[in-house]
């Protein structure tokens, strides 16, 4: 599995997560003037705000999955990491929290040399089968799938799997598809599950 991200989509993806750093910082107090003595109590410090929390675990009950998660980000060529440990799957840290809004983005192994990996049966996923997400403060997003395509490596859609929308809470599942050509480097194409936050 193998996903570049033009300059554009990984800014767009860090777009849609609204990171607390990017608030604008408070300019310094009005200094008082020598001599002055003040007549009332100092200006009131504004707690910082807490960062979001981050996704530590997945769950696909119809299809078993249940699986720890990890923060991916870029690597030096512009691709995306990808999980180095068998049975997990990686979270895309520079993009939106999954419960949040924009368009988080989870990737997985279909396979290794081990057998099959986390995601083996993801192209089985059909609407309306759920996908759980418990994040770092112990609260748990369900989301609903929506849809499922399968793309050729050359023609992946970044932008619209790492920052589709701002206006709805959805998550995109990742993993590799298609045929395995050995010689051009194994699978040739994703395999993209969407899915959009539900109440339940």
């Amino acid at each position: 599995m193998s996903v570049t991200l033009t300059r554009r989509s990984a800014l767009l993806a860090c777009a849609a997560t609204g990171l607390a750093g990017c608030a604008a910082q408070e300019g310094p107090g009005v200094p008082e003037t020598p001599g002055a003595r003040s007549t009332g109590p100092g200006p009131t410090r504004r707690p910082r705000a807490r960062p979001p929390a981050s996704p530590r675990h997945l769950a696909i009950p119809s299809i078993g999955v249940s699986a720890r998660l990890v923060g991916l980000g870029l690597q030096d060529d512009g691709t995306v990491e990808v999980p180095s440990v068998r049975g997990t799957a990686g979270w895309f840290r520079l993009g939106t929290v999954p419960g949040r809004r924009g368009s988080a983005v989870i990737l997985g192994h279909v396979d290794s040399v081990d057998g099959p990996d986390v995601f083996a049966d993801l192209s089985a996923l059909r609407s309306p089968d759920r996908v759980q997400v418990v994040l770092s403060d112990d609260s748990l997003v369900t989301f609903e799938v929506t849809g499922i395509e399968t793309y050729a490596n050359a023609d992946f859609p970044a932008d619209l799997v790492y920052a589709g929308t701002r206006r709805r809470r959805e998550l995109n599942l990742v993993t590799c598809g298609g045929d395995y050509d050995r010689e051009r480097g194994g699978y040739q194409s994703n395999v993209v599950v969407f899915t959009r936050r539900t109440r339940a």
